[in-house]
């Protein structure tokens, strides 16, 4: 009798062991999920003749940062389906450093990123790539709503998963379907979390949540712009 008792926990052990561990809430993960995941990588380029073809949407002549300024990173994201991914960004070369530091501890903290790519593919477009929940940079446009050179014209802003952390002002919220997330509790996955704001504040950059007249709850600057 001992040894069938013995065997079926042991089975039982062996079965327990080859589930699969969900993420937590807001995009926690376990130890073992944690040491299954590879360890952050990047690189930091500078922008080359084929990526100043690719990037034909987000710059032009006129923008108020030259190309040789920018800098082009890669680098690795949890995402939403609890994977490491390989995502890439475009900022300014005085931010660059500092902003792969951010990501950094981001995925150690296996915070969720659903995308990071270039606004290229969405031709430029900052409401497809808002809609896409895209986050990204570096985009030569002006304020919404307004004639000044927006902070991401600088590659000194940038903008993380905008369904979860909508753009809210007047009782606009951008994108739309981040209506659900205007209300900002309970925490659920992708929304910005108090290891990202700390991040970022730790680097000199501030947060739009915390403007008084609107809230920009997907947006990160060097100046609170």
């Amino acid at each position: 009798m001992r040894r069938i008792v013995v065997g079926a926990v042991l089975v039982l052990a062996a079965t327990l062991l080859t589930l699969p561990v969900p993420a937590g809430p807001a995009g926690v993960t376990s130890s073992a999920q944690a040491a299954a995941l590879p360890a952050f990588s990047s690189s930091v380029l500078m922008i080359d003749a084929s990526l100043a073809t690719r990037m034909r949407y987000s710059w032009r002549a006129g923008c108020p940062v030259s190309r040789s300024n920018l800098r082009y990173l890669r680098m690795t994201y949890y995402g939403f389906d609890g994977l490491a991914h390989r995502g890439e960004m475009v900022v300014h070369r005085t931010a660059a450093p500092k902003i792969v530091s951010v990501f950094r501890r981001a995925y150690n903290a296996r915070f969720p990123i659903r995308r990071m790519r270039l606004v290229d593919d969405y031709r430029g477009s900052d409401d497809d790539s808002m809609a896409a929940n895209n986050t990204s940079a570096f985009n030569c446009r002006r304020t919404s709503g307004g004639t000044a050179w927006s902070e991401h014209s600088y590659g000194r802003a940038l903008d993380i998963n905008p369904v979860q952390n909508p753009y809210v002002a007047r009782g606009v919220v951008e994108p739309s379907a981040g209506k659900a997330y205007v209300t900002r509790a309970p925490l659920r996955k992708g929304m910005v979390t108090w290891t990202v704001r700390d991040a970022f504040a730790d680097i000199g950059w501030f947060w739009g949540g915390g403007w008084r007249n609107s809230k920009d709850y997907q947006h990160f600057s060097h100046n609170n712009r």
